[in-house]
C-alpha cells in the first residue's frame, strides 16, 4: 500500500499525541496535528493530506464549517473522531452527510487507554477512507426534506390503513464505508409502496438512531431504529443498532425483527451476514439482497445464501462505491445476479418488488 498522509484536527493535546503515535506505528504518515481548524488549513495549504482526522467539537471553527470548506475547496476523506453522546452522534450524522467517509467513537472514560490500543479501530478507518472514490460523493450541503415531506409524514397512516399492512417481500441491505450519503441517494427515491427494508450500517450505538431520524426527515418512507419485535411492513425502513445485530423472524404471516446483543461476528456487531442469512432462512424468494459500498468482506456469504434460496440480488457498482470492498467480495462469493449503479438502485428494487410479486 502506498504511503497514507493524515492530518490530525483536534483540540486535546492528548489525542492529537496518542493519535499521531498510534497511526504512526502502523505505518502511516502524521504529517501535521492543529488544535483547530484555522490552524489546519493554514498547514494543509503546504502539504495536503491524503486523510483528515477531525473532531466534531472544534473551538474558533465548528467541525462541520470546516469540512464544508475542505469538501469546497478541495475534496478529501475525512474520518470523524467524536465521544460517544447522543449530541455527538447528531453533529457526526450531519458530518457524514456533508461528506465524512468514516467515524471513530471516544470513550469519556479511559481515553487513553483506548488511543493506545490498536485494535480500536482508527487504523482501519483511515485506510478504508484512504480508498475512498470522492468524485461519487455529493459537494452540496445536507440535504433538506422533499417538498411535502413533513405534511405527508404528519398524516402517516395508522395501523388500519393499507400501509400497515403486512406485505410478503422483505429488501434487505448491507453498507458500511461511505454508506451515510450512499443510503440517503436511494431512500429519498423510492417510494411508500416499497417493500420493508431492513439494513445493517457498521456503525456503534447512538449513531443508528441519529441517522435513522434524519432520514426520516428526508424520506417519504418510515425510517426507524430497529427495536425488537418491529414489524416490516411497506414503506418501512429498519436500521440495526449499532452494537446490536439483527435479524428476520416470521411471525405467522407476518415479518418481524429480533434485536440481540451478541459477540461481535467478523469483528462487527451489527453484523450484515447475520441478517442477510436470517432472511435467506425466512423470506428465500420473497426477498431482495443488496451490498452496497463498504471496505471488507461482510454480507458476501448472506447474499450468497440469499441467492442460494432464490432470492433477487445485487452488487453496487465499483463506479458509484466510495469503497468497493463489500460489492467486490459479495461478487466473487457468487450470490450477486446483477452489479447496478447507485442511480440504477431505486428503480432496480422497484421493479424486483414487482418481478417477485408476479412469480410468487
Amino acid at each position: 500500500m502506498s504511503e497514507i498522509k493524515v492530518m490530525i484536527v483536534d483540540d486535546s493535546a492528548v489525542v492529537r499525541k496518542y493519535l499521531s503515535d498510534l497511526l504512526s506505528k502502523a505505518g502511516i504518515t502524521v504529517v501535521g496535528a492543529a488544535a483547530d481548524p484555522l490552524f489546519a488549513m493554514q498547514r494543509m495549504k503546504s502539504n495536503w493530506p491524503d486523510v483528515l482526522v477531525l473532531d466534531v467539537e472544534m473551538p474558533r471553527m465548528d467541525g462541520i464549517t470546516f469540512l464544508k470548506q475542505v469538501m469546497a475547496e478541495r475534496p478529501t476523506p475525512v474520518v470523524m473522531c467524536s465521544t460517544l453522546t447522543e449530541k455527538g452522534g447528531q453533529t457526526t450524522m450531519q458530518a457524514m452527510a456533508a461528506g465524512a467517509v468514516g467515524f471513530v467513537t471516544k470513550p469519556k472514560i479511559g481515553l487513553k487507554d483506548f488511543l493506545e490500543d490498536d485494535s480500536n479501530g482508527i487504523v482501519t478507518a483511515v485506510r478504508a477512507a484512504a480508498k475512498a472514490n470522492m468524485s461519487v460523493l455529493k459537494r452540496a450541503q445536507p440535504g433538506m426534506p422533499k417538498p411535502g415531506a413533513a405534511r405527508a409524514m404528519a398524516v402517516a397512516p395508522g395501523p388500519q390503513d393499507a400501509m400497515a399492512e403486512t406485505t410478503d417481500r422483505v429488501i434487505a441491505v448491507a453498507i458500511s464505508t461511505g454508506g451515510v450519503q450512499t443510503i440517503e441517494a436511494v431512500l429519498t427515491r423510492l417510494p411508500r409502496t416499497v417493500p420493508g427494508m431492513v439494513i445493517v450500517q457498521h456503525m456503534p450505538p447512538n449513531f443508528t438512531a441519529s441517522l435513522a431520524a434524519r432520514l426520516n426527515g428526508l424520506c417519504d418512507l418510515e425510517v426507524l431504529e430497529a427495536k425488537d419485535g418491529d414489524r416490516v411492513i411497506n414503506g418501512r425502513v429498519l436500521f440495526a443498532p449499532g452494537g446490536r445485530h439483527m435479524r428476520l423472524k416470521r411471525s405467522g404471516a407476518q415479518y418481524v425483527v429480533e434485536v440481540f446483543d451478541g459477540p461481535l461476528v467478523n469483528h462487527h456487531r451489527p453484523n450484515a451476514d447475520v441478517l442477510l442469512k436470517s432472511v435467506a432462512q425466512c423470506a428465500g424468494r420473497n426477498a431482495i439482497g443488496v451490498v452496497m459500498t463498504g471496505m471488507g468482506d461482510d454480507g458476501a456469504r448472506g447474499l450468497r445464501e440469499m441467492f442460494n434460496a432464490g432470492a433477487k440480488t445485487a452488487a453496487q457498482d465499483e463506479a458509484s462505491c466510495v469503497v468497493f470492498g463489500m460489492p467486490r467480495e459479495a461478487i466473487k462469493h457468487g450470490g450477486v445476479q446483477q452489479v447496478v449503479s447507485l442511480d440504477e438502485l431505486p428503480s432496480w428494487l422497484m421493479a424486483a418488488a414487482r418481478s417477485a410479486v408476479s412469480s410468487a
